[in-house]
């Protein structure tokens, strides 16, 4: 498979509960857009068998958030770490140069310390940038309520795969809606603007703020 010049990997990841030191990944799927957010693939979906300590302390929330899915019903037949590293960096290695897609996804930063522990390698593949589709909506919410509130609902439940296409059709609404279509403004006008911001840095203006 030829691989893209300018990807994107978005990731997601269940996890027993979100305390790095004693929880684990349950399941992790992969898909893989050009920079249109086009899918390449249909991606890849894995469940991984969590240890009996890590199920044993799972929290209620937790465990009847992945009962409702039917994920619990799944990881005794999941694979180990280690082999859900292999595939998910195989899958990579075929479509991506190392060190040229940022991780994408929402509120991904928790999904990459997980990643971080326990697939190590996954992550040296990536590019250090991260796209991350919460920023974009919180800045949304503070400055374009109207767009925020009538975002498409999600239809991942819980499960890692809808969750990433979730995350995808979440940015696309956001930039047909907030973004410029083509290429955007010229760059007479970008250079315009960015010395207009220069010209009135942050630093400046708020140090001539009046006080409150």
């Amino acid at each position: 498979m030829n691989q893209l010049t300018n990807p994107i990997v978005w990731i997601d990841c269940e996890m027993t509960g979100l305390d790095i030191a004693n929880d684990a990944l349950v399941e992790i799927s992969v898909v893989i857009t050009d920079s249109n957010l086009v899918p390449v693939d249909e991606g890849i979906d894995l469940v991984i068998r969590p240890t009996p300590e890590a199920v044993t302390s799972m929290g209620d929330f937790v465990r009847n958030m992945h009962t409702e899915s039917g994920l619990i019903n799944e990881w005794d037949d999941g694979l180990d770490l280690a082999e859900a590293e292999s595939r998910v960096l195989d899958y990579l290695r075929e479509r991506v140069p190392a060190k040229r897609a940022p991780l994408g996804g929402n509120s991904v930063g928790t999904d990459k310390m997980f990643l971080e522990r326990d697939m190590p390698a996954v992550v040296d593949h990536l590019h250090y940038r991260v796209i991350d589709v919460s920023t974009i909506k919180e800045l949304a919410r503070r400055w374009y309520p109207r767009t925020y509130f009538a975002a498409p609902a999600k239809f991942g439940n819980h499960r890692a795969l809808g969750d990433i296409y979730d995350s995808i059709d979440e940015l696309r609404y956001y930039r047909s809606v907030l973004m410029p279509e083509g290429d955007g403004p010229s760059s007479e006008r970008s250079r315009a603007k960015a010395k207009e911001i220069l010209d009135t840095r942050t630093q400046l203006s708020f140090a001539s703020a009046p006080e409150v």
